[in-house]
């Protein structure tokens, strides 16, 4: 199938938020943010800052889980740098929850085929990797180039963003579509930073404390229209 797909409609297949990867749940931790303060425009502001940190690192983890698959080599080693990275306990748990989500689109759509030998993802350990590493599996599997697997994660997350905002503050759809367009040049160069990585010491560790503490409280909270 992945030889009969252009690579731009690959994109567009995989950042739909109908796939059964769970991205109609996610708010990209906009609902809590929302909660401790930040006003609807500051949004941008707050998918740049997402861009540059905790995108940062699931991109880079996808891109290094697509160099490791592609060489047969330990995705566990890639998962385990993730959570090195990855401080809080409910984005952790969050990103597995959607990584199984994941699991069903790759072996459902993208199986490996006869005779290329063992499938990474029927690991019993697979349904405990993250989102990031699922999906570089994915992206190895269907041709999708390092670049456009980078740009694919931070288009999903500003896109998730946005998209929460118009249900937690309902407004111009036309507004939420050109903060997306505001920040394509953000996207790419997000892109541009993590397509070269190849080994999982490589994947970049920039923190968002706060995005971490406002997960953490938004996990334990029974009146929410997120999961995350």
């Amino acid at each position: 199938m992945a030889a009969t797909v252009p690579s731009a409609l690959l994109l567009t297949l995989l950042a739909d938020a109908r796939l059964p990867s769970g991205g109609h749940t996610q708010s990209g931790g906009l609902e809590p943010a929302l909660r401790a303060g930040v006003r609807a425009g500051d949004v941008a502001d707050y998918a740049r800052a997402r861009l540059r940190t905790v995108t940062a690192v699931e991109a880079g983890t996808a891109v290094v889980a697509r160099s490791v698959a592609a060489a047969g080599e330990d995705l566990g080693a890639v998962e385990a740098a993730w959570a090195a990275r990855t401080p809080s306990r409910a984005l952790r748990a969050n990103a597995r929850r959607l990584g199984r989500g994941q699991l069903r689109v790759a072996r459902t759509l993208w199986p490996v085929a006869p005779g290329h030998g063992p499938d990474p993802l029927d690991d019993p350990a697979a349904r405990t990797w993250s989102r990031a590493v699922v999906l570089g599996v994915l992206a190895q599997r269907a041709g999708l180039d390092a670049w456009d697997l980078g740009r694919l994660v931070g288009y999903d997350d500003v896109q998730t963003v946005v998209a929460a905002l118009l249900k937690l503050e309902p407004g111009d759809p036309l507004e939420t579509t050109g903060m997306v367009v505001d920040l394509l040049p953000e996207i790419d160069a997000l892109a541009g930073r993590v397509a070269h990585l190849r080994h999982p010491g490589e994947i970049p560790a920039g923190g968002a404390p706060l995005m971490e503490r406002w997960a953490e409280a938004h996990a334990a909270t029974t009146e929410r229209l997120f999961s995350a």
